[in-house]
């Protein structure tokens, strides 16, 4: 469950948070560095398929996916969890599996289902963790005083390792018009 909270609080990728080595992790100045994906490909025997796929690990989805990205005390404690239950080294997986090596996504989803279906909860794909995630800051959380704390779009693309707001605005952020209840008031013409 520490790996699915690490991604509600980073907005990571599936395949960024797999990739995640240790020694990408900075807790004292509660930052990550991302540097590499996983993802799973058909196995391949030189120019032939084989049966099967395999876990391969490289290059994040787009050069803007490749940044430093923040870490809440959430965000830190999944982190302390996920090493106390396996840690296989500094220069190993933050999500390993059983043998210290890169979790193989297909794993990482089902287990994801299986959570949810425990909690009586309608399956959702891991990605849209990232949806929640991202509208989650940029829609902004009520506080004590009454004020709205938010993030822009163009944060929050940032932070996602987009390139454009558009697309954290028109594919991740659904707006909650809630909000918006008493908002006019003061501003009578």
């Amino acid at each position: 469950a520490a790996a699915y909270t690490l991604m509600f609080n980073t907005g990571l990728r599936t395949g960024e948070v797999l990739g995640l080595r240790n020694s990408d992790i900075d807790l004292d100045n509660k930052v990550l560095h991302l540097q590499r994906g996983v993802k799973e490909v058909a196995r391949r025997d030189g120019a032939e398929f084989t049966s099967g796929r395999e876990v391969k690990v490289g290059k994040l989805k787009s050069a803007s996916s490749k940044r430093d990205v923040p870490l809440n005390q959430a965000a830190v404690d999944a982190i302390l969890d996920l090493r106390a239950e396996r840690y296989f080294g500094e220069d190993t997986p933050l999500i390993p599996d059983e043998h210290g090596n890169y979790t193989r996504p297909v794993n990482f989803r089902r287990r994801y289902y299986r959570i949810l279906e425990a909690a009586g909860i309608e399956q959702k794909g891991l990605h849209s963790i990232r949806h929640t995630f991202a509208t989650n800051l940029v829609n902004g959380i009520k506080q004590p005083d009454g004020t709205i704390k938010s993030l822009t779009p163009r944060q929050v693309a940032d932070l996602l390792g987009h390139s454009t707001s558009e697309i954290t605005e028109m594919y991740y952020v659904k707006k909650d018009t809630a909000r918006l209840s008493g908002i006019t008031e003061g501003f009578e013409l």
